[in-house]
């Protein structure tokens, strides 16, 4: 595992802050599990969620189980493993599996047709995996319900594994219910949670070498007390080093990498972790730098970035965490709590929130909130104009991330126009259209699982972002058994939930509402390259 630098100020920056990490003796402190050194306030939470830095070996012991799990769904025919569950250990479970290039569903989401496309899939060949620290996280909630009433409907025998603390919520539904359960070590949460049973499960059941994971993730362990050669420290110093020297947005490059979508568990990790207080470092995902002096680049496994960090999966996922605990610490912030982000609460879908006329219609887009414009491409401009010196517009989609994957292929179109065709369907290709329209970051999140990432920093970072919401409307809803609402309406009622809670911080928002998704995508498009 090694971490080198790229840029002079970078080093510079980076052997300031090591310098005063070292003296106060913080790499061995932090390796230790010291739950004392974010302050008094932090002490309580750190207390407890510093049990990753044991997950190197202690998750060793879920090796046998992992074992007779995976080869028992083998002998059953399971080809499809679906995994229930939001925030970091889900992303960190996606690129474990995408990065052993075995096939892994994860439902971290609340709309309708994206959970249907898992739902069509055939039960038989089948595992659900439920992951949640507590139980009480709505959409894993909703997923437990919705696949316990499929599999009684359909006659086939349930295949559900629940992962969870033991004596939770969840774990109480697990045995109500007669479903495996496994128990995952307390004291490792979201982002931290990488090594630990809730994407541990999952990936092995479909096909990943998680102990190799942990072996790689173990090796680089003991260097994490040394005050020199610490590729933790390393990193950390580096990323908070810049953060404090007003370099706050961290680009994440990995064009070269074999470790497949490791910036996107990065960008929850360090968004969750940083962005408090009115602080925070900005993860920004698939961007080109623009050389800003606010940028750092970090790269994965190339030489195109300030930092260049290479190593294997495991040994990555732990030396982020590390390096993300100490950029937390230099910013003076609780790299643990979670003070401005709430779980979803399932009771706002009880009634319909009341949205009033919108500002404009532009074809199949309705706009909502404060703005001048006639048009799209207006809106738009208005929005990368209102973006203050040092800020960023982020873009929020409560959509199916799924869906631009319908879009229609001409007959014998080759892999490159396939993709040309789902690019132009897709929701996410707004953020690079915004992206070449301006100097500042354009950053891109799936609701509701941006809510338990990125959600932190936008609410509680720096007061300098703007926002663009997307929400759909749904034409084929989903019931959620013993709920009052449905996918839908929960998935609405996040949005607005999470935009009533940028707009009273006093944080400018404008929501964009798709009356027709498709032909709303379309437009958005094509409005972004008018302006």
């Amino acid at each position: 595992m090694e971490v080198s630098y790229r840029d002079e100020g970078v080093a510079s920056a980076a052997a300031s802050v090591a310098g005063r990490l070292v003296a106060d003796g913080v790499p061995a402190r932090l390796a230790g599990g010291d739950p004392t050194l974010w302050g008094e306030d932090a002490e309580a939470v750190a207390a407890v969620s510093l049990g990753w830095l044991r997950l190197p070996h202690a998750s060793r012991e879920l090796l046998p189980e992992l074992g007779e799990l995976a080869g028992r769904a083998r002998d059953q025919g399971v080809t499809n493993v679906v995994l229930a569950g939001m925030g970091g250990s889900s992303l960190a479970a996606e690129v474990i599996c995408a990065t052993a290039d075995v096939p892994l569903t994860v439902l971290d989401t609340t709309d309708p047709g994206q959970v249907r496309r898992a739902l069509a899939e055939p039960l038989e060949s089948t595992v659900v995996v439920v992951a949640g620290e507590r139980g009480s996280t709505v959409e894993t909630d909703c997923h437990l319900r919705i696949y316990e009433r499929l599999f009684a409907e359909s006659g086939v025998a349930p295949r559900i594994v629940v992962v969870t603390e033991p004596g939770s919520l969840l774990a109480d539904r697990a045995t109500e219910g007669g479903h495996h359960l496994v128990h995952a070590q307390p004291g490792a949460e979201g982002g931290y949670a990488a090594l630990s049973a809730y994407a541990l499960v999952p990936a092995a059941l479909a096909g990943a070498d998680v102990a190799r994971l942990l072996d790689d993730a173990a090796e680089v362990l003991p260097l994490l007390s040394r005050d020199t050669g610490n590729p933790g420290l390393d990193l950390g110093a580096a990323i908070g080093g810049a953060a404090l020297a007003g370099r706050d947005k961290l680009l994440l490059e990995d064009q070269l990498s074999a470790i497949a979508g490791l910036p996107d568990w990065i960008e929850a990790l360090v968004g969750e972790s940083t962005g408090k207080q009115g602080r925070g470092i900005l993860p920004v995902v698939g961007a080109d730098p623009n050389r800003a002096k606010d940028e750092l680049v970090v790269a994965i496994e190339s030489d195109v970035g300030d930092v260049r960090v290479d190593g294997p999966l495991g040994a990555q996922f732990l030396i982020w965490e590390y390096a993300t605990a100490l950029a937390g610490l230099l910013l003076e912030t609780d790299p643990f709590g979670r003070p401005d982000v709430a779980e979803a609460d399932s009771a706002a879908a009880l009634q319909e929130p009341s949205v009033g006329a919108p500002a404009l219609v532009d074809g199949p887009v309705e706009v909502y909130g404060s703005v001048t414009a006639k048009d799209l491409p207006g809106v738009f401009a208005e929005l990368l104009y209102a973006i203050p010196a040092g800020g960023y517009l982020a873009v929020m989609a409560y959509l199916d991330r799924m869906a631009a994957f319908d879009a229609p292929v001409p007959d014998g179109a080759d892999f490159e126009q396939m993709t040309d065709a789902w690019m132009m369907a897709d929701p996410a290709t707004l953020r690079a259209l915004l992206a070449l329209r301006t100097d500042r970051p354009v950053t891109f999140g799936w609701g509701p699982r941006l809510r338990h990432a990125t959600g932190q920093y936008h609410e509680g970072g720096p007061q300098n972002g703007v926002f663009l919401q997307i929400t759909g409307a749904v034409s084929d809803d989903v019931e959620v058994p013993g709920r009052p609402f449905t996918l839908g309406g929960l998935q609405f009622a996040q949005a607005l939930g999470d935009l009533r809670a940028l707009e009273s911080r006093g944080r400018p928002a404008v929501r964009l509402h798709l009356t027709d998704r498709a032909a709303g995508v379309a437009r958005l498009l094509a409005a972004a390259q008018e302006v």
